[in-house]
């Protein structure tokens, strides 16, 4: 029979919690706060944890990083009860390594389902585990390429919404999750002394961003923000580095991906430091249409800033050639709509 430990401080929640997981055929230990839920989780080594978040002694926050300390119980999965429906919540949840999280009021098969899915999760990536040991290969029913590895991510992974100008983390913030952009676009960025925006990268779907260290508990080097409502999901970067430990041709495609985005970048630092005005501007009309989808009328929508925040250059002097171009006949100009009419005559432009 499978154990759970359900940590909960209201009495009635925490009973008919109880009663419903033991109807369900769960092995109930229970434990009214924090501090008497560690001391429970390493006494009986339960299957899962079920824990609320704002409790005495211990919140949930510190279950969770007292858990994950110890090496008999890190790898318990580990869901969160919350009534708690900000994102940021949320998100500090699954950052210190939450497996999942529901909100109060749950369904009953909202409960059983994700404590089902992650004790299976769990025996799976156990499985794995040893047969990586057999072989040198290993990680045998697992993502076996790029594609199935994003596909991973978007089934296991937590989903997030983001509408325009919403901060996805901030520099600084704890490196604990990659993200994997599903729909819309993101753009990371620095702030120099005085302010300025340089973006450092712009990510469309099926991109990767937030990749700042596997093997250092590093905070993020810079800024992701939301350039359009934006639909991603987040995946701990241990359990990518899990399944890259164990694949060698996986990992080596994914070293390719970001031996691609390094070049990218490094074109982009290139081109802020050496090439002319219209040359950057054109370079990052162009840049920016790969990334962003036309509308009907073929138009991209960029903020200025964005353009002359990623072409290194004043925003003045961006629209001073912007209408240049667009005296040119080059691009068109329609409110803050652009749309490219000479597509081959910009790559010209030195």
């Amino acid at each position: 029979m499978k154990k759970i430990l359900l940590i909960e401080d209201d009495t009635v929640l925490r009973e008919n919690t109880s009663e419903l997981l033991e109807l369900s055929g769960y092995e109930v230990i229970s434990a009214p706060d924090g501090k008497k839920g560690i001391l429970a989780a390493k006494e009986h080594r339960p299957h899962a944890v079920v824990c609320d978040i704002m409790m005495p002694e211990v919140d949930g926050y510190g279950v969770l990083e007292a858990l994950s300390c110890d090496p008999e119980t890190k790898k318990i999965p580990f869901i969160f009860l919350t009534a708690k429906t900000e994102r940021k919540d949320v998100r500090k949840g699954m950052d210190l390594g939450a497996d999942d999280y529901l909100t109060k009021p749950f369904e009953e098969a909202e409960l059983i389902g994700a404590i089902e899915s992650r004790i299976a999760k769990m025996a799976i990536m156990e499985d794995i585990d040893l047969q990586s040991e057999k072989e040198a290969s290993g990680f045998l029913g697992g993502p076996r390429n790029l594609h199935e590895l994003k596909n991973f991510i978007d089934d296991e992974g937590i989903e997030y919404d983001f509408t325009m100008g919403d901060a996805i983390y901030k520099e600084g913030d704890n490196s604990n999750v990659v993200y994997l952009v599903l729909k819309g676009v993101v753009k990371t960025h620095k702030l120099d002394e005085q302010g300025k925006e340089l973006i450092t990268g712009i990510y469309k779907a099926d991109d990767f961003f937030g990749l700042a260290s596997f093997s250092k508990n590093i905070p993020y080097p810079e800024y992701a923000t939301a350039m359009e409502p934006s639909k991603l999901v987040g995946i701990a970067k241990d359990e990518i580095r899990k399944i890259l430990s164990g694949n060698y041709n996986l990992t080596l495609e994914f070293m390719q991906y970001l031996s691609d985005s390094l070049k990218e970048a490094k074109e982009q630092l290139l081109q802020m430091a050496y090439a002319s005005v219209r040359k950057k501007t054109a370079a990052t009309i162009l840049k920016f249409a790969e990334k962003l989808p036309e509308n009907p009328s073929g138009n991209i929508h960029i903020l200025r800033s964005d353009l002359a925040s990623v072409a290194g250059i004043a925003t003045e002097t961006l629209i001073r050639t912007l209408s240049n171009f667009k005296d040119e006949g080059l691009i068109a100009i329609e409110n803050r709509d652009i749309r490219i009419l000479e597509r081959d005559a910009l790559k010209r432009i030195r």
